[in-house]
């Protein structure tokens, strides 16, 4: 899931719960976190992790970190595009305008 768009860290904690077959109220029982938090993360919208819980979610899910975060700098590349587009941004005038 590519919902975080603020950094190129891609967090794919709903790819690894569906294949495993895990429910959010499971896996959040199993590592000890509020079905909430762990949504946050499975979203892509947490801003950070815990390696504890990191490890957590591995040994709950048998997997590796590799298999729920990955990085992808084309997110970075297309944040940094659309910053300097739009500081270089110039509305047009309208002609009719004095």
């Amino acid at each position: 899931m590519k919902e975080n768009r603020d950094m190129g860290i891609v967090v794919n904690l709903d790819v690894m719960m569906a294949k495993r077959k895990i429910g959010l109220g499971e896996l959040a029982q199993k590592v000890d976190l509020t079905p909430a938090n762990l949504s946050i993360l499975k979203t892509g919208k947490a801003k950070a992790i815990r390696f504890s819980t990191l490890e957590a979610i591995c040994d709950a899910l048998e997997c590796q970190p590799g298999d729920i975060l990955e990085f992808d700098n084309s997110i970075e590349n297309d944040i940094e595009t659309n910053i300097n587009q739009a500081n270089n941004y110039s509305p047009k005038t309208n002609k009719n305008e004095k």
